[in-house]
């Protein structure tokens, strides 16, 4: 055996980082802070915003073209002819899932509102009713997150318990240990994919914090009867 890097370390913080975003935004909503939530909201953006972006400019397996495979290696992985490390095919179709979905909720969340005072950063966008359209699959996907987050922890359990695969460690050391001649340390990622990749996250969270979107018109007050 011989002990490769895996994770990045701007994969670690980000999946951590999001971890701590959702368990926040979850808790803000559930409490009625719905000034937090937003801002929970704005990090969830910023956070896979930076991970599709470092997933075409972040080291070896941190890039989608490592793991993201057809149907063929899925075939392979479950007839148990899959070699290899970093996320399996059924893996990255979870990761896939999670972004997706974690996306989803961001999104539609922009454009929400509580029907009471609340609304999102970017409802001058849309219609009233389009808005209480976003603000529905909002709430409603929710629920498929909770569903999609508990088989991925249920995943990584079953890995560390039946398979001696621990998915944890690697994603807190960065560090995994592997057979020699199986894979080879992680390359690329360095400072400047970084750095570029954290400034367009920025302006994507800018965009998305209604920057860039003027006011909605204040609406004309009702005119005065003075009795004439």
């Amino acid at each position: 055996m011989t002990t490769i890097r895996l994770w990045d370390l701007p994969t670690r913080l980000f999946h951590w980082l999001l971890v701590l975003a959702a368990v926040g935004a979850v808790i803000s909503i559930k409490s009625g802070a719905i000034d937090w939530h937003e801002r929970f909201g704005l990090a969830v953006v910023g956070l896979l915003s930076f991970r599709i972006i470092w997933g075409f400019t972040g080291s070896t397996y941190a890039r989608f073209a490592s793991f993201v495979r057809g149907p063929g290696a899925i075939v392979d992985y479950l007839r148990g002819r899959w070699q290899g490390v970093g996320h399996n095919p059924l893996g990255a179709l979870s990761v896939l899932a999670l972004i997706g979905l974690f996306g989803f909720q961001a999104a539609s969340g922009l454009f929400a509102n509580d029907e009471i005072a609340f609304n999102g950063p970017l409802t001058p966008l849309v219609s009233s009713a389009w808005s209480d359209t976003l603000s529905s699959w909002h709430r409603l996907t929710e629920w498929f997150l909770y569903g999609l987050v508990i088989l991925h922890v249920a995943a990584v359990v079953l890995y560390s318990k039946v398979k001696k695969d621990n998915l944890l460690k690697p994603m807190i050391t960065g560090k995994k240990p592997v057979e020699k001649g199986l894979a080879e340390d992680a390359r690329g990622g360095g400072a400047l994919a970084f750095v570029i990749s954290l400034v367009l996250a920025g302006i994507v969270v800018v965009g998305a914090s209604g920057s860039f979107v003027s006011p909605a018109p204040a609406p004309e007050p009702a005119p005065q009867n003075l009795g004439w």
